[in-house]
């Protein structure tokens, strides 16, 4: 490896088990020399990632929910006080009524969309502001989304929405934070067999057209994706900022199926 990220800590929100896309991201940062702690909701998850985190080395786990402003408070007072400062910030979280990404998005109830939007997106701007307050030498702030957010995708509804205000938000957050040398990015993978994906009707047959029909005939893997997290963390990332950097297998770019598929 070439230690692109020796001598960087920063934190990863959103690991939920070994499938997740934020412990690929995870994975590669650490292979990079990166120091990581974690954050989890709750003490079934805090299960789940404790033995992941401790294989990195890592042992700065805190308890955060996003949805409390004296949570996230003390998880960077908490993070402060261990390191003084971090260096990049890994935003992988999103959450809506799995029985309201089924039927037609007319008739998403407005509790759930309130829900959604906050945890999938205001979340990262919650996040945001209190990651650049600890980041006095600049930084990378990374998310992630989806192409439901700019195409109409089955079974995504709610969940579109909210990654395309997650991806508004990223503009908007790179420009306010460019002045502090703090770049903001989304990574956006195609489908990948993960617990939130497995969420989402339909997700073995979209899996399945993706890898028949995107250019290189297959699905992200979470290594390539860890591998685009590392370039927008380390200093080569320096002038990428405000991006959405598809990671699908250039799936975006097909008007219709491959012929073969017709």
């Amino acid at each position: 490896m070439a230690d692109l990220m020796t001598g960087k800590r920063g934190l990863v929100m959103g690991v939920a088990n070994e499938r997740s896309i934020a412990w690929g991201i995870a994975q590669a940062l650490a292979a990079e020399g990166a120091e990581l702690a974690f954050s989890y909701q709750g003490e079934a998850f805090g299960k789940r990632v404790e033995p992941l985190a401790a294989s990195l080395g890592s042992r700065l786990l805190i308890d955060v929910d996003v949805m409390n402003d004296d949570s996230l408070d003390a998880a960077f007072a908490t993070l402060a006080q261990e390191w003084g400062s971090i260096d990049f910030l890994v935003h992988a979280i999103a959450f809506s009524d799995k029985t309201e990404l089924t039927g037609r998005f007319i008739n998403t109830s407005r509790e759930n969309f309130k829900t959604s939007l906050t945890i999938s997106c205001f979340s990262f701007i919650d996040v945001a502001r209190r990651a650049a307050a600890i980041m006095p030498d600049g930084g990378s702030l990374i998310t992630l989304t989806y192409q439901g957010s700019n195409r109409v995708t089955p079974f995504y509804n709610v969940m579109g929405v909210a990654k395309a205000a997650l991806e508004s938000s990223v503009r908007y957050l790179a420009n306010d934070l460019g002045p502090d040398r703090i770049r903001v990015n989304a990574i956006s993978p195609g489908p990948m067999k993960t617990l939130a994906g497995a969420a989402i009707g339909g997700a073995r047959k979209t899996f399945r057209h993706t890898e028949a029909n995107s250019p290189l005939r297959s699905n992200a893997t979470l290594e390539a994706i860890g591998g685009t997290a590392v370039y927008l963390a380390s200093d080569y990332g320096a002038c990428t900022t405000g991006e959405i950097i598809l990671v699908d297998s250039g799936f975006h770019v097909l008007g219709m199926p491959q012929s073969e598929h017709l």
